[in-house]
């Protein structure tokens, strides 16, 4: 199950087409609508978010909700309402009330848990931020729930603004050559090019008036969201640098022991069950139960070890330390 959490801004297909394309599971969806800027733009995003509450209901058979944040700008109280409404999503359907564990996991067997997406494309930055970092936060807090949290981004496959400007620099050149000629001889206005003119910015206004400022959902690669990794927030031990930065070099080991093999290699020690004690310890440390760094698939007895992708981007962020670890 999905919950969708939607800040509403002035798009339309980069909120639903992606899901529609990608053959989301959605059942529930909250849409944001911001209540600050001018009277059209208010008004503007509130004729996108009625129309996207009647397909998401049609078109996906969600349950539809909307919800107004009153100030678009003030981050602090953009992360209190993503706080409050993540961690509400997360412990919808029976999972409410009960305990957790004193590292702050949830209980629960993970059956028919419900998944919340944060959609950031739309909506003033501050909004976007503000409901990224909440829930990379309640990641933290609620560490058994991280593979229940979700950012992710669309790209639109084209910008309207562009086309509207450069429609009004048509315009405008038509009007000044048209106003320049009948100065100097009185000739009539061209009506072909006039008519030619109307047609064209009557239609991109239509266009413009039914899909917001972007058009369409772009693919990239072999979907149409882009998950944004949800960073762990936690200091990385001297070891288990080391263990971070042997993954990103090799990019994966088929077990543990391999990658321990290697480690004790690399560092000139002796490979004995201490030293391989010590590697599976980090890595449990470093994976889907801890800082979420390493993922690992099982084999038979062994786990195939690889980064994950925040684990990736911690080792491309960190490359230099790598360098100075190797002198």
């Amino acid at each position: 199950m999905q919950t969708h959490i939607v800040p509403v801004g002035f798009d339309y297909d980069r909120m639903i087409a992606p899901l529609i394309r990608d053959q989301f599971d959605v059942d529930r969806v909250i849409l944001l609508e911001g209540t600050v800027g001018s009277e059209a733009n208010v008004e503007y995003s509130r004729n996108i978010a009625r129309k996207l509450e009647q397909d998401f209901q049609n078109l996906l058979g969600a349950e539809t909700v909307r919800e107004r944040l009153t100030d678009v700008y003030d981050y602090d109280a953009a992360f209190e309402r993503a706080y409050d409404l993540i961690n509400a999503e997360l412990d919808r359907d029976g999972v409410e009330g009960e305990s957790d564990d004193a590292d702050g996991e949830s209980a629960g067997d993970g059956a028919d848990e419900r998944e919340v997406w944060v959609n950031l494309c739309s909506m003033p930055r501050p909004v976007s931020f503000a409901f990224a970092t909440a829930a990379h936060s309640i990641m933290v807090e609620r560490q058994a729930d991280r593979d229940r949290i979700h950012t992710y981004y669309t790209a639109p496959e084209k910008y309207l603004e562009t086309e509207l400007a450069e429609e009004l620099r048509a315009n405008r050149d038509l009007l000044r050559e048209l106003v320049e000629r009948d100065a100097v001889d009185g000739d009539a206005l061209d009506e072909d090019r006039v008519a030619d003119r109307l047609d064209t910015t009557t239609s991109l206004l239509e266009e413009f008036d039914e899909r917001g400022t972007t058009i369409g959902a772009k693919r990239i690669g072999d979907s149409h969201v882009i998950e944004l990794p949800v960073a762990s927030f936690q200091n990385v031990k001297p070891f288990e640098e080391l263990v971070l930065f042997t993954l990103g070099e090799h990019g994966e080991f088929a077990s543990v022991s391999e990658l321990a093999e290697t480690l004790a290699d690399d560092l000139n020690e002796e490979y004995t069950d201490s030293f391989r004690s010590k590697v599976i310890y980090n890595v449990d440390r470093l994976g889907p139960g801890g800082k979420g760094y390493i993922e690992q698939e099982a084999h038979g007895k062994s786990y195939r070890t690889t980064l994950s992708r925040i684990g990736r981007l911690w080792v491309r962020a960190h490359a230099d330390e790598d360098r100075e670890l190797a002198r």
